[in-house]
């Protein structure tokens, strides 16, 4: 019975493969289990990635080990027997031929050292200003650290992009087409000023009546490229310190040239920009100390930098002659009081987002507000709608238009700054 049921066991049918098993089975020379086990592996390793999504372990992200393989008390207990290191600066590297290089590190400016470098840092990932990470016995290079810049700094970076369009900005089409030669074109296609031989132009200065919309503009150039942009206003760098515009100034630019494409805004420049004077104390002023390092941070960066400047003032005849010059804002747009075509499209721009009638005349509004810049077409546009709110109306109507410019443009008439603006200009 043992010997039958032995018998039986081995006329069990053995699993077939299909020609194309076979035909692959062929080309390599492997044997029935090869494909099998490969197809296993397979099904592994989809199944360890599907665990490592589901634990949100991304490995171009962080680099880590699955979680199965952490040992945190061990971690713990390496990083309590680290020593702490001491934060030094690396002001020169020694190389000689056939010999490793020495670096002379400064430390918090007191003490100098020649030192080597740690085991676990390489030779091409220290440079000369850099700072690093020293040990405080024999004072090696541990680890390279990143440039220090201040918070404050950082925070003028522009992390989301503005939804201001050109679209968006009326009255100066061709302050437009003249910023995005400047801006855009050296940024999109450098080729065609490497082929001419010309380098662009490094900075704009934007300058006219206040309400043109040179702000406005500045958030449409953010938003059409993909650069990064900083923010900066004229009054952020006038620091009550010593030395700490100057300092503030130097980092801003430091943090624009770690990044692939920047371009820096100065608003309302005319805060730190103004031409130089004698305080009569003896001593320069502080606002000029800042705006010293802006004239040497321009002449620094190389002239088809991944750096571009712009700067807005209502002031441009206070500002400093050094600033002005070619080579530092190479060129100058003024945007200025938009004509009777502007000030329909303005109109219209703002007439999207309001539940107006239809039919309004945007060209009859146009011309009974001359000289009027685009915030006092945005300021007759809310106006208007509140006169349609007073009036308990869900639509906003011609009339209230007309009313709303007899209030605004020709009753606020005295508040204007455009008059002073063309008189001083």
């Amino acid at each position: 019975m043992v010997a039958a049921d032995e018998d039986k066991k081995d006329d069990k049918p053995i699993q077939t493969l299909d020609a194309g098993d076979i035909a692959l089975l062929k080309t390599y020379g492997l044997g029935p289990y090869s494909t099998s086990i490969k197809r296993l592996e397979k099904e592994i390793k989809d199944k360890v990635k599907q665990v490592d999504e589901l634990c949100g372990i991304k490995e171009s992200d962080t680099g880590l080990a699955p979680p199965s393989q952490w040992d945190l008390v061990k971690d713990k207990q390496c990083v309590m027997e680290e020593q702490p290191l001491q934060v030094a600066r690396c002001t020169k590297i020694i190389a000689e031929e056939n010999e490793e290089p020495k670096y002379v590190i400064n430390v918090k400016q007191i003490a100098k050292f020649v030192v080597s470098l740690g085991e676990r840092v390489a030779p091409t990932d220290i440079e000369e200003g850099m700072r690093v990470g020293v040990d405080r016995n024999k004072y090696q290079i541990q680890i390279p650290l990143p440039p220090k810049i201040d918070a404050s700094v950082t925070m003028m970076t522009v992390e989301e992009k503005p939804d201001v369009t050109y679209n968006d900005v009326g009255g100066c089409k061709e302050s437009i087409e003249r910023i995005r030669e400047v801006v855009e074109l050296p940024l999109l296609n450098p080729d065609k000023f490497v082929a001419l031989g010309i380098d662009p132009p490094k900075g704009v200065l934007l300058y006219g009546p206040p309400g043109t919309g040179k702000t406005l503009l500045a958030r449409a150039v953010a938003n059409r490229t993909d650069a990064c942009f900083i923010r900066v206003i004229g009054s952020e760098l006038v620091q009550k310190y010593t030395g700490e515009g100057a300092r503030m100034v130097r980092e801003l630019f430091e943090l624009a040239r770690t990044k692939r494409a920047c371009i820096v805004f100065f608003d309302e420049v005319d805060a730190i920009g103004g031409a130089r004077f004698d305080d009569g104390q003896g001593g320069d002023n502080e606002v000029q100390r800042t705006m010293l390092e802006i004239l040497n941070q321009l002449d620094g960066f190389s002239a088809r930098g991944n750096i571009k400047v712009l700067m807005a003032t209502n002031r441009p005849d206070t500002l400093d002659p050094a600033l002005l010059r070619p080579g530092r804002l190479d060129r100058k747009i003024e945007v200025g009081l938009p004509d009777l075509e502007g000030r329909t499209q303005i109109f219209k721009i703002h007439g999207r987002s309001i539940n107006c009638e239809r039919d309004i005349r945007w060209d009859l509004l146009a011309r009974l507000c001359p000289n009027s810049t685009g915030a006092d077409i945005r300021s007759v546009c809310t106006e208007a709608g509140m006169f349609a709110i007073r009036a308990r109306r869900k639509t906003v109507t011609e009339k209230d238009f007309l009313d709303s410019i007899a209030k605004v443009i020709q009753g606020y008439a005295k508040f204007s700054a455009t008059a002073k603006y063309l008189a001083y200009n």
